[in-house]
């Protein structure tokens, strides 16, 4: 799974996602891709499992790239634990997505593979998708 290397903070605040995406919003790489159009935080293994539904989706043909990277870490407290302590170790990472964001680009396929490929990763992601071609 995604985890970044090495991070400057263990330990990050919440935050709050408002708005649309300014960013990461126009196909780069690929002719097809799949477009956020909710707000949620995508962890690195509901991401993986999207790319691996796309990679056996297209067996050996195409190119898959993967836009985002899950570098927000998320933190959990054990089961039944008092209140105070401070906060709890890094459980796992997470990306914030906005609407807008392209999530996934794909290449070198028909647009009929591509929207079936990218049918099957938008079923692992927790939010809501669109399917965009140059």
């Amino acid at each position: 799974m995604l985890t970044p290397r090495k991070i400057k903070f263990r330990k990050w605040h919440k935050g709050r996602s408002k708005g649309n995406e300014t960013r990461g919003k126009e196909l780069n790489f690929g002719s097809y891709g799949l477009k956020s159009l909710g707000t949620k935080w995508i962890t690195a293994r509901q991401l993986e499992a999207a790319r691996r539904a796309i990679m056996r989706y297209l067996k050996k043909g195409g190119k898959v790239w993967t836009r985002i990277f899950p570098d927000k870490p998320i933190t959990t407290k054990g089961a039944e634990t008092p209140m105070g302590g401070g906060k709890g170790g890094v459980d796992h990472y997470a990306f914030p997505i906005k609407p807008g964001r392209i999530i996934f680009e794909v290449e070198g396929i028909s647009e009929g593979l591509a929207k079936e490929a990218l049918r099957e990763a938008a079923s692992k992601i927790p939010l809501k998708t669109k399917f965009v071609k140059k």
